[in-house]
C-alpha cells in the first residue's frame, strides 16, 4: 500500500508539473529561441524582477516582403573607427561593406559592420553586425534602433532578413553597453518585422 500510495504521489507530481510547465512561445524557430533565452535566468538580459513576469517577446508578424537579397560592395581597405556605445566603453569598429537592396520596389543602402574584438574570438571570425533605424523607431520599435546578425558571404550577395530584427539589451536594461546605431543607416521607411519594443506584461 506504501509503494502504491508513494507511485500515486509522484504521478501526481509528474502531471503537475508539466502543466505549470509553459511552452515556450514564438511562430518561428528565431522567436522561439529568443523567448527561451529571455525565460533563461542565467542568460537573460532582463533585470531580475521582470523575469519572474516574462511571457514572451513581442514581435512583428512575419511578413516574406522584409526578407531581401542585397548587393554587397566590400570595402577593403576601410579603417577601424570608435562607435559609441550607451556608455562610456567605444566599439572597434570598420565598414565591412555597403549593402544595396530593395523594399517593395524603393531603393535603400545599410553599411554593414565588423568588430575587431571579435575577428579573433573562436567561432565568431566571420560575424558581422548590421545595425539599423527605422520610422517606426520610438513607437512600434525601440527609440535606438535594432540589430541584425549576419555571416560574411562567399559572393557579392547577402540575404537580410528583418523578420530576425532584435533590440540590443539596453532597451531591456540599463546595465548594458549597447552599440549606439550610427544615423548613416537610418531607413526612411517602417520596418513591420522583428521584436517590436519592449512593454512590461
Amino acid at each position: 500500500m506504501k509503494t502504491f500510495l508513494t507511485f500515486f504521489v509522484l504521478v501526481n507530481c509528474l502531471i503537475s508539473c508539466s502543466q505549470n510547465k509553459q511552452p515556450v512561445l514564438g511562430e518561428t524557430a528565431f522567436q522561439k529561441q529568443l523567448n527561451a533565452q529571455f525565460k533563461d535566468v542565467t542568460k537573460s538580459p532582463l533585470k531580475e524582477e521582470d523575469i519572474k513576469d516574462f511571457q514572451g517577446l513581442d514581435f512583428f508578424e512575419v511578413d516574406s516582403a522584409f526578407v531581401v537579397k542585397a548587393h554587397i560592395k566590400r570595402l577593403t581597405n576601410s579603417e577601424f573607427f570608435k562607435m559609441k556605445t550607451t556608455t562610456n566603453r567605444v566599439s572597434s569598429e570598420r565598414v565591412y561593406g555597403v549593402l544595396s537592396f530593395q523594399i517593395k520596389g524603393e531603393s535603400y543602402q545599410l553599411n554593414l559592420y565588423q568588430g575587431e574584438d571579435l575577428m579573433t574570438v573562436s567561432g565568431y571570425e566571420d560575424y558581422l553586425f548590421l545595425p539599423f533605424l527605422d520610422l517606426t523607431c520610438g513607437s512600434e520599435s525601440y527609440g535606438g534602433g535594432r540589430y541584425i546578425d549576419c555571416k560574411i558571404p562567399e559572393g557579392d550577395t547577402l540575404i537580410i532578413d528583418f523578420n530576425k530584427a532584435y533590440n540590443p539589451y539596453c532597451a531591456y536594461n540599463d546595465k548594458y553597453s549597447c552599440p549606439i546605431v550610427p544615423r548613416e543607416n537610418f531607413l526612411n521607411t517602417r520596418i513591420l518585422a522583428g521584436v517590436k519594443a519592449y512593454k512590461k506584461h
